[in-house]
């Protein structure tokens, strides 16, 4: 086995907590900065962990491609409790005290997510124009919209901004109604289900969604069986498995009792 050569000194970036026992396995994945992935362990857990010279690191491409790429490894061989990207720790010393603080906490999330992972499931319009695919299938719309345009001469401000409000209001009913039938179905495929804030215009949902890992198969019947419901407009895409990161609510703190930790393990939450 090969010995990897740690300072204990140095400042740790986390990536995962794992459940502790037995010989600390030899991790070949490399993390940010190319440095050796190894794994400090207290109290029954384990912490996945990478030296830095750092106090910081920035959110470029490549330090969140190493931190996914990490994340994507440990899950192939156990159930992880993932950090966000960027979570720094003093030193090891440090991590050892987060492990014991927490303890309780970290327990817990690892009893409810034991051999689960998260699946993601994205549905989007998939038409060319979004605002008139709504024209042609809202009548309310397109009668208000052929009422404001008529009047090609003399269009007021305040009427093309209702026609954009009715718009809005439309797109929001019409997203909360498919998002709704979608999580009924899923709801016989997948343990929970969070709605994840959708951006583009476009977008109808963003779901994440907790899985049984031997039932990844039968989440995507049950996502074909959702798309069912809908035509040909309404293109889903699913992915993962990932790491279970929107089931994950830790708040991890230091030890209260002293002020100066407290204070410095403020990157560690």
């Amino acid at each position: 086995m090969n010995v990897i050569k740690t300072n204990s000194g140095r400042p740790k970036i986390l990536y995962a907590l794992c459940s502790g026992g037995g010989e600390s396995p030899s991790y070949k994945v490399k993390g940010l900065e190319a440095a050796a992935v190894y794994a400090i362990d207290n109290v029954g857990l384990r912490a996945i962990v990478s030296d830095t010279l750092s106090p910081r690191v920035r959110p470029e491409r490549r330090n969140i491609t190493a931190h996914q790429t990490v994340l994507h490894s440990l899950m192939e061989q156990e159930t992880v409790l993932p950090m966000r990207f960027g979570v720094i720790a003093r030193n090891a010393e440090a991590v050892k005290k987060l492990l014991e603080t927490n303890h309780k906490s970290i327990k817990e999330h690892f009893k409810r997510l034991e051999g689960r992972v998260e699946m993601g499931l994205r549905v989007i319009w998939d038409t060319s124009n979004i605002y008139e695919y709504f024209v042609s299938t809202h009548p309310v719309l397109r009668e208000v919209r052929d009422e404001v345009w008529n009047k090609s001469t003399n269009i007021q401000r305040d009427q093309k901004v209702e026609l954009g409000r009715l718009y809005e209001s439309l797109r929001a009913a019409d997203r909360k109604e498919c998002t709704e039938k979608v999580k009924e179905v899923l709801a016989d495929y997948c343990e929970d289900i969070v709605e994840n804030t959708v951006k583009r215009e476009k977008d109808i949902m963003n779901l994440a969604c907790l899985v049984e890992r031997n039932q990844i198969d039968e989440f995507a019947k049950g996502v074909f069986k959702a798309s069912k419901l809908f035509d040909n407009v309404y293109l889903f895409d699913y992915t993962g498995p990932w790491a279970p990161h929107n089931f994950v609510t830790l708040d991890l703190h230091a030890p209260s009792s002293k002020t100066k930790d407290k204070d410095s393990e403020s990157d560690d939450d």
